[in-house]
C-alpha cells in the first residue's frame, strides 16, 4: 500500500521565489517571462497557466512528468542562482502559486502563478538599472531584455521599468535593485509617481545624449570631407 500526503488546502495562494529572463514582444505590446531552464522555450505572462512541455496533454503538474511551473520557497535560494554566469541577466520573481500543485522539500510544482514582484538587477556597468533593454537574443516573436542604466542604454531597444509593469499588467510591480536585491523603489504597473517619473526622465535624456554624440561625430565628419 502507497501512503500519500494529505490534501493541502490553505486559505492564502503559496508565495514562491524563481529566476527568469524578462521578455518583450516583436511588436512592442505585451511584455512578459521566460524560464532559465525547463520550459524556457515558452514565455508567460504575469497571470498564465502552464503546458506540458513535451506536448503531452495531460494537465499540469502530472506526477508522473516534470511539467508544471517550478519556484522555490525560499527567496535566498532562488537569489544564489543569479550569482552564475548564464544567470546573471535574469531577474527574481516573487510568485503566487494557483491551482493544484505539487510541494517538494525545496519547492512547488504548480499548474498557474501570478508574478506579484519582479527584482531587476543593476546594469552590467554596475549602476542601477532604469530600464530593460534588448539583451540581444530571444525566442520566436519575442526578444529577451536585461537590465541597463541609462548611460548604456544607448540606441537600444528598450522599455523603462515603469513601462514593463504596465505592458506586463496584471498589477505587476518591478523593484529596481542595485548592488543588492530589492534595495529600490517599487515601480507600480499603473500610473506614474516621481520616482516613475524620474526614471523616464532619466531614459530619455540618456537616448538625447547619445543621439547628439551621433549627430556630431556626423558633422566632424561632415567638416573633414
Amino acid at each position: 500500500m502507497r501512503l500519500r500526503l494529505p490534501a493541502e488546502r490553505p486559505t492564502e495562494p503559496p508565495t514562491g521565489h524563481k529566476i527568469a529572463h524578462p521578455m518583450l514582444s516583436q511588436d512592442g505590446a505585451r511584455a512578459g517571462f521566460t524560464g532559465v531552464s525547463l520550459g524556457g522555450a515558452l514565455p508567460y505572462g504575469v497571470l498564465d497557466d502552464a503546458s506540458c512541455v513535451y506536448g503531452r496533454r495531460h494537465r499540469p503538474p502530472a506526477r508522473l512528468c516534470d511539467c508544471g511551473f517550478h519556484c522555490v520557497h525560499e527567496r535566498e535560494v532562488a537569489e544564489a542562482l543569479l550569482c552564475t554566469a548564464e544567470h546573471r541577466a535574469a531577474v527574481l520573481l516573487e510568485v503566487s502559486v494557483l491551482g493544484a500543485y505539487i510541494r517538494f522539500e525545496r519547492g512547488f510544482r504548480y499548474a498557474r502563478q501570478r508574478v506579484r514582484t519582479a527584482t531587476v538587477g543593476p546594469c552590467a556597468c554596475g549602476a542601477a538599472a532604469v530600464a530593460l533593454a534588448d539583451a540581444g537574443w530571444g525566442r520566436p516573436g519575442w526578444r529577451a531584455l536585461a537590465a541597463a542604466c541609462a548611460g548604456c542604454v544607448r540606441a537600444r531597444a528598450s522599455v523603462s521599468l515603469a513601462g514593463f509593469a504596465r505592458l506586463a499588467g496584471q498589477g505587476l510591480r518591478v523593484i529596481a535593485g542595485g548592488t543588492g536585491a530589492g534595495d529600490g523603489p517599487p515601480v507600480a504597473g499603473e500610473g506614474f509617481g516621481v520616482p516613475e517619473l524620474v526614471a523616464e526622465a532619466a531614459l530619455l535624456q540618456a537616448r538625447l545624449d547619445w543621439f547628439q554624440s551621433q549627430l556630431a561625430r556626423l558633422g566632424e565628419r561632415g567638416e573633414q570631407g
